[in-house]
């Protein structure tokens, strides 16, 4: 099996390969563990239904993960080797929710003679609420991958 290599979006308005998934409670709880996270907010219904959520919601961590996963399909080692994000959370995810990625190219600047390609990113429900927004920020060294 040969992967397909692509281009990466180097030019404003260039839009970046959407992700889209399902957060599941075995999703919540693996991440759990991994992080050592063990908010009660996350993993115990009972706890989960006195806030003002009214019931658990995923880590927003969990989420934000799949931002990364975009920014790796698009920039894979060029993210892993000086990407950076500023985000904001807007809201949670429940388990059982499906949220989608966006990412646009809204600039390219030179900073100490390397492109740095800046991206507006997002995470947003089917409902159309926000979860994520902010920018990625990833320093991009000429070479073939690009």
């Amino acid at each position: 099996m040969t992967l397909e290599k692509r281009r990466a979006p180097l030019e404003p308005g260039e839009r970046l390969e959407t992700i889209i998934r399902t957060i599941t409670q075995t999703q919540v709880e693996a991440y759990a563990r991994a992080a050592g996270d063990y908010n009660p907010i996350h993993l115990d219904a009972e706890f989960a239904a006195k806030t003002p959520f009214g019931r658990r919601i995923a880590h927003g961590m969990l989420t934000l993960a799949i931002v990364s996963e975009m920014l790796t399909s698009a920039y894979p080692e060029h993210w892993a080797f000086g990407g950076r994000l500023k985000v904001r959370f807007r809201g949670p995810v429940f388990p059982g929710e499906t949220v989608q990625t966006s990412g646009e190219v809204t600039r390219v600047k030179e900073v100490d003679g390397v492109r740095v390609v800046e991206i507006a990113v997002g995470v947003r429900k089917e409902d159309g609420s926000d979860v994520i927004t902010g920018q990625a920020f990833i320093p991009v060294h000429d070479s073939p991958a690009t």
